[in-house]
């Protein structure tokens, strides 16, 4: 098992640089922006998005912490800057983007993001999954890097009241990353992010892939 992996394994996340040069992270940003609000959803329907997420230079990443081989199934811009601040509480990502609604054990409850349908899957699926998230920007505490609670995807889907409790309790890491690091974070991870006190851009691609086939009932809504 390699250091990244261990990490992961133990720690539900890791820090690594990706590899991309100083000019494809710029045609990425170009590419994705500017934005509107906090960024951008949706972005597996953009070619050149899609290409990148089924690259190998990628999936190098994400094949060792799946069971088979990875898919990419969901893709947002996050743009975090003095024209949009925000704040994002203490969580997990439990939920997947489907097409439509199809209630199926196991599966629920349901909610709607932008229109589009979101079903929280058995936590043993979100087990099977990996998020990267390539930073064209530098991040740190004062422009709202990511906060996580380290090991906290080890505990399955966790409630409000188990939130707190781990605050207290866990001493908590901030994600600090250099333009171009690649950031490897489990869904069930509980991670936060802070309000820019900075007047530097925080400029993130997330990239969600899933190591498991969905019922044949239920379809990807973003699969690349």
């Amino acid at each position: 098992m390699t250091d990244i992996q261990e990490q992961v394994s133990a720690s539900g996340f890791a820090i690594k640089a990706s590899g991309l040069a100083d000019d494809e992270l710029r045609a990425i940003g170009r590419l994705l922006g500017p934005v509107e609000g906090a960024g951008r959803r949706g972005l597996l329907a953009v070619p050149e998005i899609a290409e990148l997420a089924r690259s190998e230079r990628l999936l190098a990443f994400a094949r060792p912490h799946l069971p088979v081989e990875p898919v990419p199934v969901r893709a947002i811009f996050f743009d975090k800057s003095p024209d949009a601040n925000w704040v994002v509480a203490w969580h997990q990502d439990l939920t997947l983007a489907v097409r439509e609604r199809v209630e199926i054990p196991g599966f629920g409850p349901w909610s709607v993001k932008n229109g589009i349908p979101h079903v929280q899957p058995p936590a043993d699926l979100l087990e099977r999954m990996i998020t990267l998230r390539l930073h064209l920007d530098e991040a740190d505490e004062r422009n709202g890097a990511l906060r996580v609670l380290p090991g906290t995807h080890l505990l399955g889907r966790l409630t409000d009241t188990d939130l707190r409790a781990l605050r207290e309790s866990t001493p908590e890491r901030i994600c600090r990353a250099a333009p171009g690091d690649m950031l490897l974070m489990r869904p069930l991870l509980a991670h936060a992010s802070g309000r820019s006190t900075d007047p530097r851009r925080r400029r993130v691609l997330h990239v969600e892939y899933a190591g498991f086939p969905l019922p044949p009932e239920l379809h990807w809504h973003d699969e690349a």
